[in-house]
């Protein structure tokens, strides 16, 4: 028997909405658990009070460099997508409206009694609210799951054109998005999800892209999952996380004039800096190992030996395999003139001695992160290849350089670092995943499994994903069991990509449970050069791990 579709109210300012809201509406209206059965919009008002405009004219003059500052950032990027184009969603919606009452002199909505049984008579699931600061306390009343908004950025700021402005002049690590829920049974807002993403250091504009867009997906993903589980469980399964009182905080409004320049200033110098050090020194991913006369995993990673490159690319993303005594170092080399990686082996003996990469798989798009697999006697390799929208499995064919395609698992999918585990049975993959471009790689991790390594159906496990934290989603490296413990290493993107790797235990792996937990971090602060660590892989007692180091020119 079907379930009934989910009965969405939405709350308008206007049917003038911005891009990624208009890309949700559509993406609500394509579902087939999903339906929008009215909306809720304002009165609009032609009043006007006087000292409100002197109010308006004031900020105008106050915040003038921020304006021309934020229309410049838009012209350099004219050609790039734009989360923040104005559509009217009115063709779109086929359904009844409500006109709230306005009272033109307080600028405040009031809903009169009629009204809210006008919206209870709807029988309404969830409202979903484009400005939440718009709500009366009386609407709550009149849904199920209450009404679900977005808390975009960091700040607690005066409108949402100043989400992830603040983020960017302030150097913030990371800029966060929560979709959060209140309702008559919760006296605050919770978090009905939470993720953060790199803060471009640069761009407000493109900071302000990335955080935006990821939300429309979210959203879908979130209602999807209420209409699958019901909403007692739904909420049940919710990690009680009750929003703090940062909304109480300081109000934090556009920059002024005085507060731009300093802060674009700050960021230029910055950038500056960087170009001024780049004529003298560049970034380079190297690789260093350790052999362990006593079968341990060293972590010792002061004394690892490093295998330096040419100046003219970089070695990175090792991938071990043994065979009669000798180590067979996979690695992603990338000549930086052709700027396309390739796949390359490394041979090592017990001793340490090595041999010069040579090239074993290259194709007219980048390959990089090599992962190994061995399985009924043959070896296979899933090297990244998300510039071709695909997963691939290479099989062996005349080891150790001799490979050739041999399935597609997916595509039409944009996908990094995939990494394979056989476990009870069944094998699980790990890859991180994006839905649209311009999304971040680094931020959500997500678990298929299948029968068959070569099967035609991989399952899409139904807590993905499973990870949405950018310290520890993105894999970096092999599954591997260690004193009991299945680990699984992951990339710390929290600074930076690649930044650092934390290592995750694997607690839980079942076709309907999920869960790990952090248990050590490796951060590159052992020598003064370095930059970032982002894989590590043992076998035997050989460990190998890449880094990138700052390096003369």
């Amino acid at each position: 028997m079907n379930k009934q579709k989910l009965k969405i109210g939405l709350f308008l300012e206007d049917y003038n909405v911005e891009n990624w809201f208009y890309n949700l509406i559509e993406e609500i209206l394509k579902s087939d658990c999903l339906e929008i059965v009215l909306i809720i919009n304002e009165q609009s008002s032609k009043a006007k009070h006087k000292l409100k405009s002197l109010k308006k004219t004031w900020n105008y003059i106050n915040q003038i460099f921020f304006n021309l500052y934020s229309v410049l950032e838009k012209k350099r990027r004219k050609n790039s997508f734009n989360v923040f184009q104005i559509k009217n969603v009115k063709n779109l919606l086929r359904c009844e409206e409500i006109l709230l009452s306005k009272n033109s002199k307080l600028s405040a909505l009031t809903i009169e009694k009629e009204e809210i049984q006008q919206i209870k008579s709807k029988q309404l699931d969830v409202i979903i609210c484009a400005q939440y600061n718009k709500l009366t306390i009386q609407i709550l009343t009149a849904t199920k799951n209450g009404v679900w908004y977005f808390k975009h950025g960091n700040y607690n700021v005066e409108t949402n054109k100043l989400s992830g402005v603040w983020e960017t002049f302030k150097k913030d690590y990371n800029t966060k998005v929560s979709l959060n829920v209140i309702n008559e049974n919760i006296k605050s807002e919770m978090a009905i999800y939470e993720t953060a993403f790199n803060t471009d250091h640069l761009f407000i504009w493109r900071n302000r892209q990335n955080v935006f867009w990821k939300s429309k997906s979210i959203m879908k993903r979130k209602l999807d999952e209420l209409h699958e589980l019901g909403s007692e469980l739904f909420f049940q399964k919710l990690t009680p996380q009750v929003i703090t009182n940062e909304n109480k905080g300081k109000l934090f409004k556009a920059p002024n004039n005085f507060e731009t320049l300093k802060y674009v200033s700050k960021l230029y110098f910055f950038a500056t800096n960087k170009v001024i050090k780049r004529q003298f020194y560049f970034n380079q991913w190297v690789l260093l190992y350790s052999l362990d006369e006593n079968d341990k995993i060293d972590r010792a990673f002061k004394n690892f030996k490093r295998l330096l490159p040419p100046k003219d690319r970089f070695w990175a993303d090792p991938f071990i395999i043994k065979k009669e005594d000798k180590y067979f170092i996979y690695i992603e080399e990338l000549i930086y003139k052709e700027n396309r990686g390739k796949i390359s082996v490394i041979e090592m003996d017990s001793d340490g001695n090595y041999s010069k990469p040579e090239v074993v798989l290259e194709t007219d798009y980048h390959l990089s992160y090599p992962f190994l697999i061995e399985d009924s006697g043959e070896l296979y390799m899933l090297p990244e290849t998300q510039e071709n929208k695909t997963i691939e499995l290479y099989k062996c064919v005349e080891f150790p350089n001799k490979w050739k395609l041999e399935k597609i698992l997916f595509q039409n999918i944009k996908a990094v670092d995939s990494t394979i585990i056989k476990y009870n049975d069944k094998y699980w993959l790990f890859t991180n995943l994006t839905e649209y471009n311009g999304e971040h790689l680094i931020n959500e991790l997500c678990l298929f499994y299948s029968d068959n390594l070569l099967g035609d159906s991989w399952t899409n496990h139904p807590h993905n994903p499973i990870s949405t934290d950018h310290t520890y989603s993105r894999p970096a490296g092999n599954i591997f069991m260690h004193e009991n413990k299945l680990l699984r290493p992951s990339q710390n993107c929290s600074k930076h990509y690649g930044y650092g790797i934390q290592m995750q235990e694997i607690v839980k792996l079942t076709e309907t449970e999920y869960q790990e937990k952090n248990i050590e971090s490796i951060y590159p602060n052992w020598d003064i050069d370095l930059l970032s660590t982002h894989t590590f892989n043992t076998m035997d007692n050989l460990t190998f791990i890449d880094a990138k180091i700052s390096r003369k020119k």
